[in-house]
């Protein structure tokens, strides 16, 4: 193996080439460790033990180990990993992030090209001509145009659109003297050179086999960084490199954004390239572009530990420090986005840390943050054998976690060069539960989270197994935080039902429907999932029981949701079952259960068993003013005829009922006195309305 080339380009854990400039080493034309750490620009993995493509972030000295994790582990990586051929001496590696593509590139892809993507249908295979050494390759997006960089001069372009001629074709960069960085594509047919001297945006013509300048921008750049999802590119500046600079790009434009400056933690004197890009990424966390800073402090400084400090990149406006991340030790890290979470990869104790941006702490202009869980290692991985040598029924062998080989990219991408995996780093969240004991903090946590809905469900059980009333404030609170999320997801459908019927107002944007998210847990999934198997458990207080109930339906009054009629029944059957009536006469006497038809009839059902029932049923009815018919048929199967009839004429019904209900439940009680009074009543009835009877 060329171990000169390999620590050329990568960012080795142990050798001296940690500490040189990576302007020094772009000036040969290789590609520099900072070039190396950044997915976009597709840098060579190349088989070493000590080598990093995105990064192991070195702290300048030597870092004190994270305590021992014991076998709980909440971060996996993905079940079917993408496999592609290993990176050898014939064979180089190239990850594109943008599109989640990696390169293998055999001979100058003389002997072929292989690109796999997510999954298999995004896979690619060509050949091309071998004119050189591939310093960077990437797809546009689409795999229509490949883009292929070879010097620090220029970028080669062959089309991979049907039907367009596929000789390749070269766009130098405009500005004279000026060494290619390196690229990325914001569009399909789009493109941005950066240079150490300014960014080129160009738009590219297949068909013509050209490129036309849209847009440049003169700067000393020392390194970039770039966010596909935003499509916003960051320059490192000046010569401290500090000062950042980023740029937008959307249909065609660039948009120079408000510079920003990043503390260091010592100034240098004289001035020197301080701020490395293996200290700096960008990710989108809860929909808002950050740039993550992994600040290691000096010797000197009070507080040895170091941190990430996040700054919010607004489209407009200023960017501001808005996040602290205490990572309480020292050492070589690597940063993670998952579900929102900010994953801090710490390789001498081979844990990780995650932290939670939006779990407030006390308000003040930066919010410090501790880990949300204590550091765990990520889930044990094992691989299967590869090789003409390899026996079937020979086990897969473990993969060694937190390797030196390994290679981190944003979002929530390790890609091991040397094995020929890429997974995706996955949070497990049932381990979580055990782990963080304050019930409102935990819920908070799962309730920002992708796929949370059964394990929500499973804490709810999980608090009310105890049957300790102790237990209630907490269940009050965990019903509170729930119902919340509840209400804000009603609240959006109605006022999307809302917009839809009015039309679309004239100037405003088309809105859109709210997506119903896991966190949206309703009535229907506690009384399937939680309480209505809560309620048959023999072994809890009924007193317990009916309390957590009433809890419930407590809750969702303060948030002024709709109680829906099964949870009342569910209190009743409660009540009912421990002949609790006195309770269940002042829950509807006081209107602690809300009156409903269904319920009415519930009650209608007790009367065998608590009389008074059938009296509050019809109470119930006749407060609901809309339950007429069904009152006259209570009383009517109760054979009280005379008090149906005088109801419905009450209630103004009179001349539109018919006459034949009336008159059998009449004759059904055998009394002829009362078949005749009917009778006459609805005889007057008629002539009096069509002068017949």
């Amino acid at each position: 193996m060329d171990t000169s080339r390999s620590k050329s380009g990568l960012n080795s854990l142990s050798t001296s080439s940690l500490e040189q400039s990576p302007a020094g080493r772009r000036s040969s034309g290789l590609p520099g460790t900072s070039g190396a750490l950044k997915a976009l620009r597709s840098r060579r993995l190349l088989l070493s033990v000590e080598s990093l493509l995105r990064r192991w972030n070195p702290e300048p000295r030597t870092g004190a180990r994270m305590t021992e994790p014991p076998q709980q582990h909440y971060l996996e990586l993905s079940e079917n990993p993408v496999q592609f051929e290993h990176a050898s001496s014939v064979n180089n590696v190239f990850f594109d992030e943008a599109n989640k593509q990696v390169f293998a590139v055999r001979s100058g892809g003389a002997t072929g090209v292989v690109v796999k993507g997510p999954d298999d249908k995004s896979s690619v295979a060509f050949r091309m001509d071998d004119k050189g050494e591939v310093k960077c390759i990437k797809f546009s997006i689409g795999n229509k145009i490949l883009a292929v960089q070879r010097t620090s001069k220029s970028v080669d372009f062959i089309n991979f659109i049907p039907d367009y001629p596929h000789t390749e074709f070269s766009q130098e960069c405009k500005t004279k003297n000026a060494n290619v960085l390196g690229f990325c594509w914001t569009n399909w047919n789009e493109i941005v050179f950066i240079t150490d001297q300014g960014i080129e945006f160009y738009q590219v013509f297949p068909d013509k086999r050209s490129l036309k300048l849209l847009k440049n921008q003169s700067i000393n750049v020392n390194w970039y960084q770039y966010c596909p999802e935003t499509a916003v590119i960051l320059l490192s500046t000046t010569v401290q490199g500090n000062i950042l600079q980023p740029f937008a790009f959307r249909n065609g434009t660039m948009s120079k954004m408000s510079k920003f400056e990043i503390e260091l933690p010592v100034i240098p004197k004289p001035a020197k390239l301080s701020l490395s890009e293996r200290d700096i990424a960008m990710a989108t966390i809860y929909g808002q572009l950050y740039v993550m800073y992994l600040k290691h402090h000096s010797r000197t400084a009070n507080s040895p530990s170091a941190e990430v400090v996040l700054y919010h990149l607004p489209r407009e406006g200023a960017c501001k420090k808005s996040h602290v991340l205490k990572l309480n030790t020292t050492g070589k890290f690597a940063l993670n986005i998952v579900d929102n979470l900010v994953v801090v990869h710490h390789q001498s104790s081979q844990t990780s840390l995650i932290f939670d941006i939006n779990l407030k702490e006390p308000d003040c202009a930066v919010n410090t943050h501790q880990p949300v869980l204590p550091a765990r290692s990520i889930h044990p991985y094992r691989m299967p054998l590869a090789g003409p040598a390899v026996v079937p029924s020979q086990p897969p062998v473990p993969c060694q976690l937190y390797s030196s080989s390994w290679s981190v990219f944003q979002p929530d991408i390790i890609i091991s060069a040397s094995e020929g995996y890429l997974w995706y780093l996955q949070v497990k969240l049932h381990p979580t539960v055990n782990l963080l004991q304050d019930k409102g903090k935990l819920m908070d946590f799962l309730l920002r989270r992708r796929d949370c809905k059964m394990v929500i469900l499973s804490v709810c059980s999980q608090i009310l197994e105890g049957g300790v009333k102790g237990s209630l404030p907490v269940v009050a609170t965990v019903f509170d935080k729930l119902n919340q999320v509840y209400k804000e997801y009603l609240e959006a459908e109605q006022s999307y039902t809302v917009a839809m019927e009015s039309g679309p107002s004239r100037g405003s944007a088309a809105q859109k429907r709210p997506v119903r998210t896991q966190a949206v847990i309703d009535q229907s999934d506690m009384y399937t999932h939680v309480l209505s198997s809560f309620t048959e458990r023999k072994e809890v207080s009924h007193k317990f029981v009916i309390a957590v109930l009433m809890e419930y339906i407590r809750s969702l009054n303060q948030h002024q949701i709709t109680v829906q009629h099964y949870l009342y029944e569910l209190v009743i059957k409660t009540l009912v079952q421990h002949n609790l009536f006195y309770m269940l006469h002042q829950f509807l006497q006081y209107h602690v259960l809300s009156d409903s038809k269904p319920l009415a009839c519930l009650l209608l059902s007790l009367e065998s068993t608590y009389p008074p029932a059938h009296q509050l049923s019809l109470d119930m009815l006749k407060r609901l003013s809309t339950a007429n018919d069904e009152i006259v048929e209570v009383l009517l199967s109760k054979q009280q005829v005379l008090g149906a009839l005088r109801f419905i004429r009450s209630v103004g019904g009179h001349d539109n009922v018919s006459a034949r209900k009336f008159l059998d439940a009449a004759r059904q009680t055998g009394d002829q006195m009362l078949f005749y009074t009917v009778f006459r009543s609805f005889q007057q009835r008629n002539q009096r309305l069509r002068g017949s009877p």
